[in-house]
Protein backbone atom coordinates (compact mmCIF):
# COMPACT_ATOMS: atom_id res chain seq x y z
CA UNK A 1 0.00 0.00 0.00
CA UNK A 2 1.05 3.61 -0.49
CA UNK A 3 3.03 5.38 2.27
CA UNK A 4 0.81 7.28 4.70
CA UNK A 5 1.50 10.96 5.40
CA UNK A 6 -0.90 13.52 6.83
CA UNK A 7 0.07 16.94 8.18
CA UNK A 8 -2.37 19.63 7.02
CA UNK A 9 -1.60 23.29 7.56
CA UNK A 10 -3.85 23.75 10.60
CA UNK A 11 -1.62 21.34 12.55
CA UNK A 12 1.47 23.50 12.13
CA UNK A 13 -0.63 26.42 13.33
CA UNK A 14 -1.80 24.38 16.32
CA UNK A 15 1.80 23.61 17.33
CA UNK A 16 2.63 27.32 17.29
CA UNK A 17 -0.43 28.00 19.42
CA UNK A 18 0.69 25.41 21.98
CA UNK A 19 4.15 26.91 22.09
CA UNK A 20 2.62 30.35 22.71
CA UNK A 21 0.44 29.06 25.56
CA UNK A 22 2.84 26.68 27.27
CA UNK A 23 3.95 29.30 29.79
CA UNK A 24 0.34 29.46 31.02
CA UNK A 25 0.08 25.79 32.02
CA UNK A 26 1.46 23.75 34.89
CA UNK A 27 1.42 20.33 33.25
CA UNK A 28 0.46 18.41 30.12
CA UNK A 29 -2.06 15.62 29.58
CA UNK A 30 -0.90 13.54 26.62
CA UNK A 31 -3.88 11.51 25.42
CA UNK A 32 -3.15 8.19 23.69
CA UNK A 33 -5.36 5.45 22.27
CA UNK A 34 -5.13 2.44 24.61
CA UNK A 35 -5.38 0.10 21.60
CA UNK A 36 -2.16 1.57 20.18
CA UNK A 37 -0.42 3.78 22.77
CA UNK A 38 2.96 3.74 21.02
CA UNK A 39 1.48 4.31 17.57
CA UNK A 40 -0.68 7.20 18.82
CA UNK A 41 2.19 9.00 20.55
CA UNK A 42 3.53 12.18 18.97
CA UNK A 43 6.88 12.89 20.71
CA UNK A 44 6.81 16.45 19.43
CA UNK A 45 3.92 17.25 21.76
CA UNK A 46 5.73 16.21 24.92
CA UNK A 47 8.92 17.87 23.68
CA UNK A 48 6.89 21.09 23.72
CA UNK A 49 6.29 20.57 27.43
CA UNK A 50 9.95 21.16 28.22
CA UNK A 51 10.41 20.50 31.92
CA UNK A 52 6.70 20.51 32.77
CA UNK A 53 5.29 17.21 34.10
CA UNK A 54 3.37 14.99 31.69
CA UNK A 55 0.57 12.54 32.44
CA UNK A 56 0.03 9.94 29.72
CA UNK A 57 -3.67 9.08 29.50
CA UNK A 58 -4.44 5.82 27.71
CA UNK A 59 -8.01 6.48 26.61
CA UNK A 60 -10.61 4.11 25.08
CA UNK A 61 -9.65 1.46 27.61
CA UNK A 62 -13.00 -0.25 27.07
CA UNK A 63 -11.89 -1.14 23.53
CA UNK A 64 -8.50 -2.55 24.58
CA UNK A 65 -7.57 -5.89 26.12
CA UNK A 66 -4.94 -6.91 28.67
CA UNK A 67 -2.19 -5.91 26.28
CA UNK A 68 -2.90 -2.26 27.10
CA UNK A 69 -2.61 -3.01 30.84
CA UNK A 70 0.79 -4.60 30.27
CA UNK A 71 1.97 -1.59 28.28
CA UNK A 72 0.70 0.72 31.03
CA UNK A 73 2.82 -1.23 33.52
CA UNK A 74 5.86 -0.92 31.26
CA UNK A 75 5.39 2.83 31.03
CA UNK A 76 5.08 3.19 34.79
CA UNK A 77 8.12 0.99 35.35
CA UNK A 78 10.02 3.34 33.05
CA UNK A 79 9.17 6.31 35.25
CA UNK A 80 6.22 7.66 33.27
CA UNK A 81 3.09 8.98 34.99
CA UNK A 82 0.29 7.13 33.24
CA UNK A 83 -3.31 6.07 33.70
CA UNK A 84 -5.79 4.05 31.61
CA UNK A 85 -9.36 5.33 31.34
CA UNK A 86 -12.52 5.31 29.26
CA UNK A 87 -13.39 8.97 28.84
CA UNK A 88 -17.11 8.42 28.25
CA UNK A 89 -17.51 6.52 31.55
CA UNK A 90 -18.03 8.68 34.69
CA UNK A 91 -16.39 6.14 37.00
CA UNK A 92 -13.00 7.24 35.65
CA UNK A 93 -13.36 10.85 36.86
CA UNK A 94 -11.90 10.11 40.28
CA UNK A 95 -8.79 8.12 39.22
CA UNK A 96 -8.04 10.64 36.50
CA UNK A 97 -8.32 13.61 38.88
CA UNK A 98 -6.18 11.79 41.42
CA UNK A 99 -3.48 11.18 38.82
CA UNK A 100 -3.63 14.83 37.78
CA UNK A 101 -3.41 15.96 41.39
CA UNK A 102 -0.38 13.75 41.96
CA UNK A 103 1.28 15.26 38.90
CA UNK A 104 1.14 18.80 40.34
CA UNK A 105 1.34 17.87 44.03
CA UNK A 106 4.80 19.36 44.51
CA UNK A 107 3.79 22.64 42.90
CA UNK A 108 0.54 22.69 44.89
CA UNK A 109 2.52 22.30 48.10
CA UNK A 110 4.75 25.25 47.22
CA UNK A 111 1.72 27.39 46.42
CA UNK A 112 0.08 26.41 49.70
CA UNK A 113 3.19 27.35 51.65
CA UNK A 114 3.10 30.79 50.03
CA UNK A 115 -0.64 31.18 50.65
CA UNK A 116 -1.38 31.15 46.91
CA UNK A 117 -4.77 29.76 45.91
CA UNK A 118 -5.34 29.19 42.19
CA UNK A 119 -6.50 26.48 39.78
CA UNK A 120 -3.82 24.38 38.12
CA UNK A 121 -3.77 24.46 34.36
CA UNK A 122 -3.24 21.51 32.04
CA UNK A 123 -2.64 21.51 28.31
CA UNK A 124 -4.51 18.57 26.76
CA UNK A 125 -2.60 17.30 23.74
CA UNK A 126 -2.59 14.32 21.43
CA UNK A 127 -3.02 13.19 17.86
CA UNK A 128 -6.51 13.42 16.27
CA UNK A 129 -9.40 11.26 17.49
CA UNK A 130 -7.82 9.95 20.69
CA UNK A 131 -10.65 11.46 22.74
CA UNK A 132 -9.16 14.68 24.10
CA UNK A 133 -12.47 16.57 24.01
CA UNK A 134 -14.36 13.62 25.49
CA UNK A 135 -11.85 13.54 28.33
CA UNK A 136 -12.38 17.25 28.98
CA UNK A 137 -16.15 16.77 29.04
CA UNK A 138 -15.70 13.90 31.50
CA UNK A 139 -13.77 16.15 33.89
CA UNK A 140 -16.09 19.11 33.36
CA UNK A 141 -19.21 17.04 34.01
CA UNK A 142 -20.90 18.18 30.82
CA UNK A 143 -20.47 18.95 27.16
CA UNK A 144 -17.91 21.75 27.15
CA UNK A 145 -15.73 20.70 24.20
CA UNK A 146 -16.74 19.70 20.67
CA UNK A 147 -16.66 15.93 20.12
CA UNK A 148 -16.78 13.87 16.94
CA UNK A 149 -15.87 10.44 15.60
CA UNK A 150 -13.73 11.84 12.79
CA UNK A 151 -10.17 13.10 12.98
CA UNK A 152 -9.75 16.85 13.19
CA UNK A 153 -12.96 18.01 14.92
CA UNK A 154 -11.16 20.45 17.24
CA UNK A 155 -9.52 23.23 15.21
CA UNK A 156 -8.97 25.97 17.81
CA UNK A 157 -7.92 26.25 21.44
CA UNK A 158 -10.47 26.58 24.23
CA UNK A 159 -10.12 26.85 28.02
CA UNK A 160 -12.48 24.73 30.12
CA UNK A 161 -12.89 25.01 33.90
CA UNK A 162 -13.06 21.68 35.74
CA UNK A 163 -13.23 22.28 39.50
CA UNK A 164 -9.69 22.84 40.75
CA UNK A 165 -8.29 22.49 37.25
CA UNK A 166 -8.42 24.47 34.03
CA UNK A 167 -7.88 22.57 30.80
CA UNK A 168 -6.67 23.92 27.47
CA UNK A 169 -8.22 21.83 24.70
CA UNK A 170 -6.05 21.83 21.58
CA UNK A 171 -6.37 20.46 18.04
CA UNK A 172 -5.02 17.00 17.34
CA UNK A 173 -1.53 17.12 15.89
CA UNK A 174 0.31 14.45 13.92
CA UNK A 175 4.09 14.32 13.52
CA UNK A 176 5.19 16.23 10.39
CA UNK A 177 6.45 12.95 8.96
CA UNK A 178 5.12 9.42 9.62
CA UNK A 179 8.48 7.70 9.67
CA UNK A 180 7.15 4.49 11.21
CA UNK A 181 4.64 3.21 8.67
CA UNK A 182 3.50 0.38 10.94
CA UNK A 183 2.39 2.99 13.45
CA UNK A 184 0.80 5.06 10.67
CA UNK A 185 -1.22 2.06 9.43
CA UNK A 186 -2.53 1.37 12.94
CA UNK A 187 -3.61 4.98 13.28
CA UNK A 188 -5.40 4.67 9.95
CA UNK A 189 -7.17 1.52 11.16
CA UNK A 190 -8.40 3.35 14.25
CA UNK A 191 -9.66 6.49 12.51
CA UNK A 192 -6.97 8.88 13.72
CA UNK A 193 -6.23 10.07 10.17
CA UNK A 194 -8.34 11.63 7.48
CA UNK A 195 -10.02 8.73 5.64
CA UNK A 196 -10.01 10.73 2.41
CA UNK A 197 -6.22 10.32 2.07
CA UNK A 198 -6.21 6.57 2.64
CA UNK A 199 -5.92 3.63 0.27
CA UNK A 200 -8.70 1.49 1.76
CA UNK A 201 -7.85 -1.49 -0.45
CA UNK A 202 -4.35 -1.77 0.92
CA UNK A 203 -5.41 -0.75 4.43
CA UNK A 204 -8.04 -3.44 4.77
CA UNK A 205 -5.71 -6.17 3.49
CA UNK A 206 -2.99 -5.00 5.89
CA UNK A 207 -5.48 -5.07 8.77
CA UNK A 208 -6.62 -8.58 7.90
CA UNK A 209 -2.99 -9.70 7.75
CA UNK A 210 -2.20 -8.18 11.14
CA UNK A 211 -5.35 -9.42 12.87
CA UNK A 212 -4.90 -12.86 11.34
CA UNK A 213 -1.61 -13.18 13.22
CA UNK A 214 -2.58 -11.52 16.49
CA UNK A 215 -6.35 -11.94 16.85
CA UNK A 216 -7.37 -14.84 14.58
CA UNK A 217 -10.33 -15.80 16.79
CA UNK A 218 -11.82 -12.32 16.41
CA UNK A 219 -11.93 -12.78 12.64
CA UNK A 220 -13.24 -16.32 12.90
CA UNK A 221 -16.02 -15.40 15.31
CA UNK A 222 -17.09 -12.28 13.42
CA UNK A 223 -16.66 -13.40 9.81
CA UNK A 224 -16.01 -17.13 9.88
CA UNK A 225 -12.63 -16.75 8.18
CA UNK A 226 -9.35 -18.49 9.01
CA UNK A 227 -5.94 -16.83 8.97
CA UNK A 228 -4.42 -17.03 5.51
CA UNK A 229 -4.09 -14.96 2.37
CA UNK A 230 -5.63 -11.53 3.17
CA UNK A 231 -7.47 -11.31 -0.17
CA UNK A 232 -9.05 -14.72 0.40
CA UNK A 233 -9.98 -13.63 3.91
CA UNK A 234 -11.63 -10.51 2.49
CA UNK A 235 -13.63 -12.61 0.05
CA UNK A 236 -14.69 -14.87 2.93
CA UNK A 237 -15.82 -11.80 4.86
CA UNK A 238 -17.86 -10.63 1.86
CA UNK A 239 -19.44 -14.04 1.48
CA UNK A 240 -20.37 -14.15 5.17
CA UNK A 241 -21.90 -10.67 5.12
CA UNK A 242 -23.62 -11.06 1.75
CA UNK A 243 -21.58 -8.40 -0.02
CA UNK A 244 -22.10 -9.77 -3.53
CA UNK A 245 -22.28 -7.86 -6.80
CA UNK A 246 -24.43 -8.62 -9.82
CA UNK A 247 -22.76 -11.55 -11.55
CA UNK A 248 -21.79 -13.09 -8.16
CA UNK A 249 -18.54 -11.16 -7.77
CA UNK A 250 -17.68 -9.95 -4.28
CA UNK A 251 -18.20 -6.31 -3.33
CA UNK A 252 -14.75 -5.96 -1.85
CA UNK A 253 -15.00 -2.21 -1.36
CA UNK A 254 -18.03 -2.68 0.86
CA UNK A 255 -16.27 -5.48 2.71
CA UNK A 256 -13.21 -3.31 3.34
CA UNK A 257 -15.31 -0.50 4.77
CA UNK A 258 -17.28 -2.91 6.96
CA UNK A 259 -14.10 -4.45 8.35
CA UNK A 260 -12.57 -1.12 9.33
CA UNK A 261 -15.87 0.17 10.69
CA UNK A 262 -16.26 -2.96 12.82
CA UNK A 263 -12.79 -2.49 14.25
CA UNK A 264 -13.37 1.16 15.12
CA UNK A 265 -16.69 0.39 16.83
CA UNK A 266 -15.26 -2.47 18.89
CA UNK A 267 -17.23 -5.16 17.08
CA UNK A 268 -14.10 -7.29 16.68
CA UNK A 269 -13.66 -7.42 20.44
CA UNK A 270 -11.03 -5.85 22.68
CA UNK A 271 -7.71 -5.30 20.91
CA UNK A 272 -4.24 -3.89 21.48
CA UNK A 273 -2.02 -3.59 18.43
CA UNK A 274 1.20 -2.38 20.08
CA UNK A 275 3.88 -4.28 21.98
CA UNK A 276 6.53 -3.42 24.55
CA UNK A 277 9.01 -3.24 21.67
CA UNK A 278 6.78 -0.63 20.02
CA UNK A 279 6.77 1.39 23.26
CA UNK A 280 10.56 1.32 23.29
CA UNK A 281 10.70 2.40 19.64
CA UNK A 282 8.37 5.30 20.43
CA UNK A 283 10.43 6.37 23.45
CA UNK A 284 7.74 5.53 26.00
CA UNK A 285 9.34 2.54 27.72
Amino acid sequence: MNPIQWYPGHMAKAVRMMEDNLSLVDAVLCVLDARAPASSYNPRLTALAGGKPVLYVLNKGDLSDGGADRLLSVMKAGGKSAVKITANAPLYVRPLKEAMGALVAEKAKRCSEKGVVRPFRFLVAGIPNTGKSTLINLLAGGKKAAVGDKAGVTRAKQWVKCGNFELLDTPGVMPPSCENQTFARRLAYLGCLNDDILDFDGLALALLGELGKTYPMSLKERYGVENGDPLEMLDGLCARRGFVLRGNGFDRERGERALIDDLRKGKLGKICFDSAEDLAAAGLA
